[in-house]
Formats: C-alpha cells, structure tokens, sequence
C-alpha cells in the first residue's frame, strides 16, 4: 500500500509535458539481404524526421540462409514481429514490413499507407497511462490496461545515420541506409492499469537512446510511450 502510494504521488509530481500525447511509434521490419528493404530504410529514416512520430527500425534474421546474416539482427527482433503476425492475423512476417502504433500494418514500400496509418493514429483518441524516469527506474502510472494487461518494454536504438555496404546475397554490392536500429528490447514487467516501478538495466552499448513502450499483451496495440529528457 505504502508502495503505491510512494509511485503515485511520484507520477502526480510530474510536469504537465509528461502527460503530453504520446508520439506514434512506427516500427519497420526489414533486412540486409531483402531486396526490397533499402527504399523501405529510406523512407523510414525520413518519418523519423517527422514530429509527433517515433520511427524504429527492427532489423529480422529469417533471410540470412540466403547468403548475407544481416549486421544488426536479433531473434528478438523476429520474435516481436511474430506477435504481430498473431495478433493481425497475417498468414506469414515479411519485409519490409511496418506496423504503426502496433493496430495498423502495411508493406514497407506503399509510403502513402504508411502516412495515411501515422495520421489515423495521431488522431485517435487516446489516455496514455503517466511514464515518469528517476534515476535507474521508471514509473508507470495508473490507466485502463487492455484484457489480460499489458506489458512494458525498454527499447534502446542507436540514433546515427548508419550505412551497411553488402558484400553477399541479393543485394551485394549496394550500400543499405538505417537510422533509429533498435539494439535492445527488454520486456521490464507487466502492467495491469496500476501504478508500477521498474528497474533499468546498464545500457550494453554508449550513445543509444531510451524509450519505454506500454504496450498490449502478445503484440497488442501501443498505449503510452515515455522517454528520458535529454
């Protein structure tokens, strides 16, 4: 009891900008060895440029046997994807592959859906739960929390233009953009629209930016995003 208090009189110390409305976090699904992925990256890079829009870019291993293993690729990443692949009850993951706001998809090249979704995102009505960071830990404030709750993840991403020069595969021989790759992904814990504190890990690499995502169970749609001031 002691302990709820203690994190909701934390959360109501917050600054009004705390509570402001969330970006849309746009995620791409894409690879090295994907023929079709370097335009994807391109446009990627360029929403990530746009306000109100949080672009990441999640780089998948499942085309590695076709001859390049992509720099920046995790299971984990695939793994996400997968959830996706459940909950919008898709046949298969692909790339590029986008997915805004974890309601909506649509293949990484149609740019104009890709806009269409970020704009019918950032005007649906939404009550983020209050995400507050001090020192090593985050505080994740009371709201309605989907069926069966959700979950909170730490996403880390390197915020530098990076160029990736294939030297195998389909696209051997072609430089591939990235901005915003994601180089971490941890789920910290569950939320059930209460009040909750949790501890962030030593980042493993310098130079990466934080943002943590509340988020439906199993892929489910994005309820709050919260990152650390500068």
């Amino acid at each position: 009891m002691r302990k709820t208090a203690l994190l909701s009189l934390i959360l109501l110390a917050a600054p009004l900008s705390a509570v402001a409305k969330p970006p849309v976090v746009v995620e791409l699904y894409t690879a090295q060895g994907c023929a079709a992925c370097g335009e994807a990256n391109a446009n990627l890079a360029k929403l990530a440029e746009r306000p109100g829009v949080l672009a990441l870019t999640f780089p998948v291993d499942y085309w590695d046997y076709l001859g390049w293993a992509d720099t920046f690729a995790r299971p984990e990443f695939t793994e996400r994807q997968k959830a996706y692949v459940a909950k919008l009850s898709l046949r298969e993951p692909y790339t590029p592959q986008v997915v805004v706001d974890g309601r909506t998809q649509a293949a990484g090249l149609k740019g104009d859906r890709v806009i269409k979704l970020i704009g019918d995102a950032a005007r649906a009505p939404r009550d983020p739960p209050d995400i507050r960071f001090s020192g090593a830990r985050v505080y994740v404030g009371s709201g309605r929390a989907p069926r069966g709750g959700g979950d909170v993840w730490l996403v880390r991403y390197d915020p530098r233009e990076r160029d990736v020069v294939v030297k195998s595969g389909d696209n051997k021989g072609q430089t591939i953009p990235h901005k915003n790759v994601v180089r971490e992904v941890t789920r910290l814990g569950g939320w059930r629209g209460r009040p909750a504190a949790f501890r962030l890990p030593v980042p493993a690499e310098e130079g990466l930016k934080s943002v943590v995502i509340v988020q439906g169970g199993h892929g489910g749609r994005i309820l709050g995003v919260g990152q650390p001031r500068a």
